[in-house]
């Protein structure tokens, strides 16, 4: 099976499968070894894995170590349910003569695409752009290139910089997107998610790139919670955004955003950081992980097929159809 170069999130070792632990990211380099579905299901769940294509490939290798089983699909599905590529890949595999072949065919082609993803991506950068992402859609989030990322990997040669958005409140933006930029040597300044409308009004941002965990028939986006502001912010200052994401990411039976299912994620989360406290106990929390960006809000979506700008449904169609 080919490996990722750099980061490699995923592991297939032929009796278990290793994931890169992101929750102890960026201070160390922990893999956890899973040798059943279920073990798969809980390091998905507990955000040992996690990102959209991630996920995807994830479930893929879960369904082989649970041989097929009806069990390992039920247990996988009930896993996270806001990221399609899950459901897509699960279904996929479900068809499949080998399973073991049919995952690294998932794992494979996941690598392709964000490839793809990023050299239609880069097209669309400009020599030093100030690119702004939110969230992680890069390496660690996917079989091992990145969507967002990927694109911004592909557009290293333009010279350009990045502003990460922390991305309260598990701090992919913080402890993931500038950790990977770190190592691709590409400069990244880190904000705090509130100072992202302060940038694009002192025009210190040229173009915003993020990923997708649903992508609705009409083009509306689900991604990391405060995707929405920032394009809304975007639209505003008349910044580009853009979001890159591969075709296992779209969803053409779920009609619009509306119909998308929002995870809500423990209060533990919001309320402090691994053994850090700062909340109250006893306060009310919500902690929905992801919202809803409306087509109408997004200048284009790229994936391995090509870029559609301006999306609505017949585009999408079109795109999916092609």
């Amino acid at each position: 099976m080919k490996k990722a170069k750099g980061v490699e999130p995923i592991r297939w070792r032929g009796d278990r499968l290793e994931l890169l632990d992101q929750r102890f990211l960026p201070d160390k380099t922990v893999y956890v070894s899973c040798r059943t579905a279920g073990q798969v299901a809980k390091a998905i769940r507990d955000m040992v894995v996690r990102g959209a294509p991630a996920i995807g490939c994830a479930a893929a290798f879960g369904v082989v170590l649970g041989k097929g089983a009806p069990q390992a699909y039920e247990v996988l599905r009930k896993s996270r349910p806001t990221a399609v590529n899950l459901f897509w890949a699960l279904d996929r595999m479900k068809h499949a003569k080998s399973l073991r072949a049919e995952a690294e065919a998932i794992y494979a082609e996941d690598l392709a695409a964000n490839h793809a993803i990023g050299e239609l991506g880069a097209k669309l950068i400009n020599e030093r752009a100030r690119v702004m992402t939110h969230c992680n859609a890069g390496a660690l989030a996917t079989a091992g290139y990145g969507t967002a990322l990927g694109v911004i990997r592909s557009a290293k040669r333009k010279k350009i910089s990045v502003i990460a958005n922390e991305t309260r409140p598990y701090l992919q933006g913080a402890r993931l997107t500038a950790w990977e930029m770190v190592q691709e040597k590409i400069p990244c300044t880190l904000i705090t998610d509130s100072m992202a409308g302060h940038l694009m009004s002192r025009g210190e941002v040229d173009v915003v790139i993020v990923g997708a965990d649903r992508i609705a028939a009409n083009g509306d986006v689900a991604n990391k919670i405060g995707t929405y502001a920032l394009a809304v912010m975007a639209r505003r200052h008349g910044i580009p955004f853009y979001v890159a994401a591969p075709v296992s990411t779209f969803d053409p039976a779920i009609p619009d955003g509306s119909r998308i299912p929002i995870e809500e994620r423990s209060a533990d989360e919001v309320t402090g950081y691994r053994k850090q406290r700062w909340a109250p106990k006893g306060v009310k929390v919500r902690n929905p992980a992801f919202d809803v960006t409306p087509a109408d809000l997004v200048t284009g979506i790229i994936c391995e097929k090509g870029v559609v700008l301006n999306p609505d449904r017949e585009a999408i169609r079109k795109l999916l159809a092609s």
